[in-house]
């Protein structure tokens, strides 16, 4: 393959609270059986990629279970593979990584030991679909030192990097979280560059005390290198706020989008648990829902996502709501606009209401 892989999933974001409090952003639970990383793990091993790097850092213990076997991603090789690195801490060091491009240069022995003429960077919490394939042949195409994936966005881009093009599609600024945007460009966090260029790039970065991707690499060298932007128009959402996880968990509802992860090859592939099928009892009524392996359902349950071994009561009504694996809720509860964590549990007729725009949380293990 032209290129080698490597995904940065060891973010935090206070902004999904107490979400995120047991795991990374990249562990997140996504659409009734994903988590967040698989998409991007799959996107690479889909366009041939056969060797990647995932890179963690926060709460990582619950990645590294879900990625401790790569044959699920055909990644399970004995050239190349699948690398899992978590920041070595010791008496002497405890310095964990200082920021994206930090943690690419305390692995730079990944890339320094590798052949391949190309890296493709990504990061874990993205939901989208992609051919790296056709973005690398792009990068040739044009000449490019480095290619930077971006989209148009309709609503408010003040979350999101914001790069500018000229009219040769090369970038001339970037702006990140910007207060008065410029453009309605957002940066996906896709990049492909050379292998060589980004050992040079992490070298120099690293030797003048710098530690961030954007900021210090591509902001930094907008002028000096050549930055072509690779325009992206297909399903792309990113895990930054509880609001954005809800939404993209509701938009998997959506039968065609269901159909572009699973049923439309290249699959998006994950983990399996070899649970038994979704057992719906006599009173059960069931809408427009995702049930995951392994639940019991007895109430109503409509517009929502159960992940796996989800159990439901009598006369229970869940409507719009998310509820991670191993949950229990007992009987004549309600449950509308939540997410609930894993394992939390809910007494016969206990009601947890959130809005629309602001659903409420449940935190994992909770006793209600």
């Amino acid at each position: 393959m032209k290129a080698l892989g490597i995904i940065l999933a060891g973010g935090s974001n206070d902004r999904l609270g107490t979400l995120t409090t047991p795991r990374a952003m990249a562990a997140m639970p996504v659409g009734g059986c994903y988590r967040s990383l698989d998409f991007t793990l799959s996107n690479m091993s889909n366009s041939g990629i056969n060797k990647v790097a995932v890179i963690t850092q926060y709460n990582p213990r619950s990645l590294q279970d879900h990625l401790s076997s790569a044959k699920w991603w055909d990644l399970g090789r004995k050239q190349g593979g699948l690398y899992v690195y978590s920041p070595y801490l010791s008496d002497n060091n405890s310095m964990w990584y200082q920021g994206t491009a930090d943690s690419m240069y305390k692995n730079i022995a990944y890339l320094l030991r590798s052949n391949e003429p190309y890296a493709v960077i990504g990061s874990g919490d993205g939901i989208y679909k992609m051919d790296y394939n056709e973005l690398i042949a792009y990068h040739e195409r044009t000449k490019a030192d480095l290619t930077l994936v971006y989209r148009k966005h309709d609503g408010d881009v003040s979350d999101y990097g914001v790069p500018e093009f000229n009219e040769d599609g090369r970038l001339v600024d970037f702006e990140e979280k910007p207060l008065d945007p410029q453009t309605d460009n957002i940066s996906m966090g896709i990049y492909v560059l050379h292998r060589t260029m980004l050992i040079k790039l992490l070298e120099n970065t690293a030797a003048e005390g710098r530690y961030d991707c954007v900021k210090d690499v591509i902001i930094r060298h907008r002028r000096k290198l050549n930055i072509i932007g690779y325009r992206y128009d297909g399903y792309w959402r990113v895990i930054n706020s509880v609001k954005a996880y809800y939404d993209i968990n509701m938009d998997f509802l959506d039968r065609n989008l269901r159909d572009l992860f699973t049923m439309q090859y290249p699959y998006i592939e994950s983990k399996p648990k070899d649970e038994p099928p979704a057992k719906f009892n006599q009173d059960a009524k069931v809408s427009n829902s995702i049930m995951g392996s392994g639940c019991i359902i007895n109430g109503d349950v409509n517009n929502s996502v159960l992940f796996r071994k989800v159990f439901t009561g009598e006369s229970s009504q869940i409507r719009n709501s998310v509820v991670m694996e191993g949950s229990f809720i007992g009987n004549n509860c309600v449950v509308e606009h939540a997410i609930l964590d894993k394992e939390v549990v809910l007494s016969d007729g206990q009601s947890v209401i959130g809005k629309p725009d602001e659903p409420v949380i449940i935190p994992k293990n909770s006793v209600i």
